[in-house]
C-alpha cells in the first residue's frame, strides 16, 4: 500500500458479460483486496461500462465474515489502521468526485462487531487524478474509469507507473494481440483474473 500500484483490467464493448463479472468480482474483493495482484482498476471501453452495474450487484451479495466461518468470500482488514486508512481513500475519493456505487464502510458482521471489515467498495466513474486511483488502496476497493477507445485504455494504462498486471477482456483476436503488444506491463492476460507469477518468485 505505498507505490500507488493499479492493477488494470480493461473492458471491451465485446467483453463476454458473465466471464468479465466473475473474473473481476473474484480478483477486486478476494483476499479483501490484500494483495499485490489484486485487481484495482476497471477500465471501460465505450458502452462497455453498463456491465458495472451487474458488477456491483455480484460483489453486493458477497458474505464478508472471519475467514473461517463457512461460506466466508470477503474477510477482515489485518488490523484497525489498514482499515481507517481505506476509509480514508474512499472518503477523500468521494469528495473528490468518484461515485460510490457500492459502499462497504459501514459494514457490521455479527459476532465480529469490532472486527476490522470493509464490504465490497465500487468507486465508479473516477478520474486518473483520483485519491482512489492514485492510491494503492489495499483493501476491498475496486475503481472504474471509461475511455473511448482501446488506444486510450492502452494510453491510460502505460501511463501508470507501478502497474504490476494486466488483463484485457474480448473476443476479438486483433483487440487482444494490440494489447499484448502495445502494453507496458510485465505481466498480461486475456480474459483471465490479474496474471500472477510462477512459483519461483519469492512472492507468490
Amino acid at each position: 500500500a505505498n507505490l500507488a500500484a493499479k492493477n488494470h483490467s480493461v473492458i471491451m464493448p465485446d467483453a463476454d458479460p458473465e466471464t468479465m463479472i466473475n473474473t473481476c468480482v473474484g480478483a477486486g474483493f478476494g483476499a479483501a483486496g490484500q494483495r499485490c495482484m489484486a485487481l484495482s482498476a476497471i477500465v471501460f471501453v465505450g458502452d462497455s461500462d453498463q456491465l458495472i452495474h451487474e458488477v456491483a450487484a455480484r460483489a453486493k451479495n458477497l458474505k464478508v465474515t472471519a475467514g473461517h466461518e463457512p461460506g466466508a468470500q470477503v474477510g477482515p482488514l489485518i488490523d484497525q489502521a489498514a482499515k481507517k486508512r481505506v476509509v480514508d481513500v474512499i472518503t477523500q475519493s468521494v469528495a473528490e468526485g468518484a461515485e460510490l456505487l457500492l459502499d462497504g464502510r459501514n459494514v457490521v458482521v455479527p459476532g465480529y462487531e469490532k472486527g476490522n471489515f470493509i464490504g465490497p467498495t465500487i468507486l465508479h466513474n473516477v478520474t486518473t487524478e483520483n485519491t482512489g486511483y492514485t492510491e494503492e488502496i489495499f483493501g476491498p476497493v475496486l475503481v472504474t474509469l471509461k475511455v473511448d477507445t482501446l488506444d486510450d485504455a492502452i494510453a491510460l494504462v502505460n501511463r501508470n507507473r507501478y502497474g504490476n498486471g494486466t488483463a484485457i477482456f474480448t473476443k476479438s483476436g486483433n483487440a487482444a494481440r494490440k494489447y499484448v503488444n502495445e502494453i507496458e506491463v510485465g505481466q498480461v492476460g486475456v480474459n483471465v483474473p490479474i496474471p500472477v507469477p510462477l512459483p519461483f518468485f519469492s512472492f507468490t
